[in-house]
C-alpha cells in the first residue's frame, strides 16, 4: 500500500428520519522529515484531546522542517475532516497559521491531531427532527495569540437542536479589551444569523421567534441593548453597532449563558481533557451508539476509497 493519508467518508445513514454524517478515517501517515527519520502513525496510541491544553502555537525558533510540502499536505488533508468534525476547528486553525515556515514543533502538533483522530474515528454529526428555531453561541479569546496578540473568535449556529455551521476565526485587528472583541464577535454572529434567517425563509422555512444569540460576557450584552452606553464604546468600529439596531428592532435576541454552558469555548482555545470531552459530547455522536440501518451490509463489505492525499 502506498504511503499517505487516506480519508474514507462513510455513507450518510438514515434512522427514523434522523441522519448521521461521519468520516471514517483510515490513517496511514509516513513522512520523511529528515534523511534518517521516519514517523509512522499507523499504529499510534490515541490521545484524549487534539492539542495540548492551555498552550498556543507560536512562531518559534525551533528547527525548520526540511520537507515543508509534507506539512502543507497534512494540514490540507485535515481540512476535509472539518466538514463533519467541528471539534477540530480550533486546532486545525492553529496549524494552518504556520504553512509558510513550519518547524518541528508544528509538525508535532499536526501529528497529535492524527493521534486524537485515531481514537475518535467513529464520531460524526447527528441530525434529528426538532423544533424550528435559530440560535447561536459566540465566544472569544482576548489577545490569545502570542505572536501578534490578536483574538480568536468562535461561532456555532443551530437550527433547532442540530448544528449547521461553525467557525474559528482569528480577528484582523488587535482589540483593546475583552468587551470589544466579544461585542465584535456578537456583531459578526448576528450578520450570519440574519443571512441564514433570510436564506431559510426563501426556502420556505419560517420562524415564530427571533433568533437567539448566547454570550457569556455581561458588558458586551449591555452594549447591545443600551443606547446610552455609546460614550464608552467610541473606539469600537461603527459597523459593529449593526447588532444594536437588530436588538432594538426585535429582530434578534441576545441572552446570557454561563461560561460552563458556552459551547463556543471549544473553538477558541485548547481545553483540558474533561472540559473538551464535555463540549465534544454535545456536538458529536459516536456511530456505534446508534443502531443504523444497513450496518450489516456496511460492516460486511469494504469501504470504497474516494480520496487519496499523499504526503
Amino acid at each position: 500500500m502506498d504511503e499517505g493519508l487516506f480519508i474514507e467518508p462513510r455513507k450518510i445513514h438514515c434512522v427514523n428520519f434522523s441522519y448521521l454524517f461521519s468520516q471514517s478515517c483510515c490513517i496511514f501517515l509516513s513522512e520523511k522529515v529528515s534523511k534518517h527519520t521516519k514517523h509512522n502513525t499507523l499504529n499510534c496510541s490515541p490521545c484524549k484531546t487534539p492539542c495540548v491544553p492551555h498552550v498556543r502555537l507560536s512562531a518559534t525558533t525551533r528547527t525548520p522542517l526540511t520537507d515543508v510540502h509534507a506539512y502543507r499536505n497534512l494540514v490540507g488533508a485535515l481540512h476535509y475532516l472539518m466538514f463533519t468534525r467541528p471539534d477540530l476547528s480550533f486546532v486545525v486553525h492553529q496549524v494552518c497559521q504556520f504553512m509558510n515556515a513550519p518547524t518541528d514543533i508544528h509538525l508535532v502538533a499536526g501529528k497529535r491531531i492524527l493521534r486524537y483522530l485515531r481514537g475518535t474515528l467513529d464520531h460524526g454529526l447527528y441530525y434529528t427532527p426538532s423544533p424550528t428555531f435559530l440560535s447561536a453561541f459566540t465566544d472569544a479569546d482576548w489577545a490569545g495569540d502570542p505572536n501578534d496578540r490578536r483574538s480568536t473568535s468562535g461561532l456555532l449556529v443551530f437550527l433547532g437542536h442540530n448544528l449547521i455551521t461553525w467557525s474559528a476565526k482569528k480577528q484582523l485587528t488587535v482589540s483593546r479589551s475583552s468587551t470589544e472583541i466579544e461585542y465584535c464577535t456578537l456583531a459578526s454572529a448576528s450578520a450570519e444569523l440574519c443571512w441564514l434567517h433570510v436564506l431559510l425563509k426563501d426556502l420556505g422555512i419560517y420562524f415564530h421567534d427571533s433568533p437567539i444569540l448566547w454570550c457569556d460576557n455581561v458588558s458586551a450584552l449591555a452594549i447591545t441593548s443600551n443606547p446610552v452606553f455609546h460614550a464608552r464604546t467610541k473606539h469600537i468600529e461603527v459597523d459593529f453597532h449593526f447588532i444594536r439596531e437588530r436588538v432594538l428592532r426585535k429582530d434578534l435576541q441576545v441572552k446570557f449563558v454561563f461560561t460552563t454552558d458556552q459551547l463556543a469555548d471549544i473553538f477558541i482555545k485548547g481545553l483540558s481533557s474533561h472540559r473538551f470531552y464535555d463540549l465534544q459530547s454535545k456536538l458529536l455522536v459516536p456511530v456505534d451508539t446508534i443502531c443504523l440501518r444497513g450496518d450489516n451490509e456496511v460492516n460486511s463489505s469494504h469501504y470504497t476509497r474516494i480520496g487519496v492525499i499523499r504526503l
